[in-house]
């Protein structure tokens, strides 16, 4: 069976929690978009980690963990984060990465910081890991795939006549001093090759034979529904589609009709890292005591350390994520943190130029709107330990039900705390 894992908001919801509990049930997990620029925080018996490019299989020597073609590959990044983890005690994990895996370049990150700098304030509000600068190249048909690192005078032919051009850029738009060398860039990519080369292969095919072979597979996204590039905040959006119907394309070899289960996490309050619309945003006082008490240690980002953005769960983004994402089942997150709360507001519609909806609109329109706000009681007691949906206390019940009946699909999964184990099967 295929199954993905993907988040119905701006990301931030809980999935890695998700993927790490599934993964024990997968003979595979697969990471098909993004890059190092979001992370997914995972709490088990070797300790607490941030993973951003490993999928969230790798505890499990069971399983293969595939980065598959759709993923911008920092080798960088990668190679420190599975030293960390072999350094915590974790075994190493059975990992397989995409010979046509594009590689985020060292120039890559220094543009997107650059360009947040000549932004000013008006940037995107960007992790600056070079991800927007990278599909750009990807999409302009200048990227590097990682077979062309065994390329020895292909590659730095490549580079050179890559440098030539941001070099040029580098001067002219942004009057950087900065110059990139092509020798430098050959020799860092080559340094990589001895421990890459038993990791890469042939991953569609891989994939294609799992899928023939009944194998369970899961697909882990990145971020959520409304930062995809076509159909969320544009453009204030990540710059690969983390919906679950782009897998097939960034994971080849799994088709389109092979994705039988489509698992959204939805955290149970809303939080949001960067720039773009957020209707249901708090602030002073109230956005404090969320962000202090959420997830473990606090909502900051587990990429960036940056303070998360946080408000109020809004069911009119939530039903328009999980309708994106073709949700088949909910796993309601961090339901465990509103237990401070006497009254607990959910935004169930927006107030447009006057006018009442509860669709989500373009981000013109979302620039104006204003939440509206139906308000549940609430259960103030801990909620951790809880193992059946029967034993919650009513009102935490009545919380679940009720954002089941506005966003339209089922709350299979709720989670009431950091742990892997502290999960409600409904």
């Amino acid at each position: 069976m295929v199954r993905a894992i993907v988040g119905a908001n701006w990301g931030d919801e809980g999935k890695g929690k998700m993927t790490d509990l599934l993964g024990g049930k997968s003979d595979v997990v697969v990471r098909f978009q993004g890059g190092a620029n979001a992370g997914h925080t995972i709490i088990n018996e070797y300790g607490k980690f941030a993973l951003h490019l490993l999928p969230s299989g790798v505890f499990r020597q069971s399983t293969t963990n595939i980065i598959a073609q759709g993923v911008a590959l920092n080798l960088e990044r990668l190679f420190a984060e599975l030293d960390g983890l072999l350094k915590a005690g974790v075994p190493h994990p059975r990992l397989l990465i995409s010979d046509r895996a594009q590689i985020v370049m060292p120039y890559h990150i220094l543009f997107d910081r650059l360009e947040e700098e000549r932004l000013g304030k008006n940037s995107f509000g960007s992790t600056k890991s070079g991800i927007a600068p990278f599909y750009s190249d990807k999409y302009l048909k200048i990227g590097l795939q990682v077979c062309e690192i065994f390329e020895d005078q292909p590659l730095l032919e490549r580079l050179t006549a890559l440098c030539e051009v941001k070099n040029a850029s580098l001067e002219a738009v942004y009057h950087s001093s900065e110059r990139l060398d092509p020798k430098a860039l050959y020799d860092s990519l080559c340094s990589y090759r001895e421990r890459l080369r038993p990791l890469i292969g042939d991953t569609a095919l891989f994939l294609h034979q799992a899928v023939r072979a009944g194998k369970d597979i899961l697909l882990e996204g990145q971020l959520g529904a409304l930062k995809d590039p076509d159909n969320g905040i544009y453009p204030f959006t990540t710059s690969s589609s983390p919906l679950a119907g782009f897998a097939s394309v960034g994971a080849a070899g799994i088709p389109p009709h092979a994705i039988r289960q489509i698992i959204t996490v939805v955290k149970a309050y809303s939080s949001a890292v960067g720039a773009g619309a957020f209707v249901s945003e708090l602030s002073g006082e109230q956005a404090r005591e969320l962000r202090d008490r959420g997830g473990d240690g606090g909502e900051y980002g587990a990429t960036t350390g940056r303070p998360r953005r946080v408000g109020w769960l809004d069911t009119v983004a939530t039903r328009y994520g999980c309708m994106l994402q073709g949700t088949t089942d909910v796993a309601l997150s961090l339901i465990d943190v509103l237990g401070y709360l006497d009254d607990i507001p959910v935004c169930t519609a927006y107030e447009i130029d006057g006018r009442m909806t509860r669709d989500f609109p373009v981000t013109p329109l979302l620039n104006r709107a204003k939440p509206v706000y139906t308000t549940l009681p609430g259960w103030k007691c801990n909620l951790r330990g809880i193992r059946r949906f029967e034993d919650l206390p009513e009102n935490a019940r009545r919380y679940v039900e009720f954002v089941e009946r506005e966003i339209g699909c089922p709350v299979t999964y709720i989670s009431n705390g950091p742990h892997r184990e502290d999960i409600i099967y409904r």
